[in-house]
């Protein structure tokens, strides 16, 4: 089992920044893809980054793509999700996911999801 934790969450006005960050427990968190995804209401649930194991590879969203960036430390088990220039169409609950069998762009692909953490951003 892997529990995930997001925080960063909060309120910031368009064109601000917000540091998320997703703490894992449980399996070796060094051994498989990260991911973070979006759902706004009334929406499904989207795709916003995604990383490898050893942090080689990114994957993003075209709609973030410059804007956001990924990254994890293995040592802390952690992965984060650096958010600029926010728009107000990037507000939604997100949600760290971890151990993706396929493509890591898929919300089918991954095993674990933490509770999400709220985004909201004021224009």
């Amino acid at each position: 089992q892997v529990q995930l934790v997001e925080s960063g969450g909060g309120l910031v006005q368009a064109g601000g920044s917000l540091r998320l960050s997703c703490a894992a427990s449980g399996r070796t968190f060094s051994s498989y893809t990260m991911g973070w995804f979006r759902q706004a209401p009334g929406k499904e649930r989207e795709f916003v980054a995604a990383i490898s194991w050893s942090g080689g590879s990114t994957h993003y969203a075209d709609s973030v793509k410059g804007r956001f960036t990924i990254s994890r430390d293995n040592a802390k088990s952690t992965v984060y999700l650096q958010m600029n220039s926010l728009k107000p169409e990037d507000m939604a609950v997100y949600y760290c996911a971890a151990e993706a069998y396929s493509d890591p762009r898929s919300r089918f692909a991954y095993e674990y999801w933490g509770q999400g953490t709220q985004v909201t951003v004021s224009s």
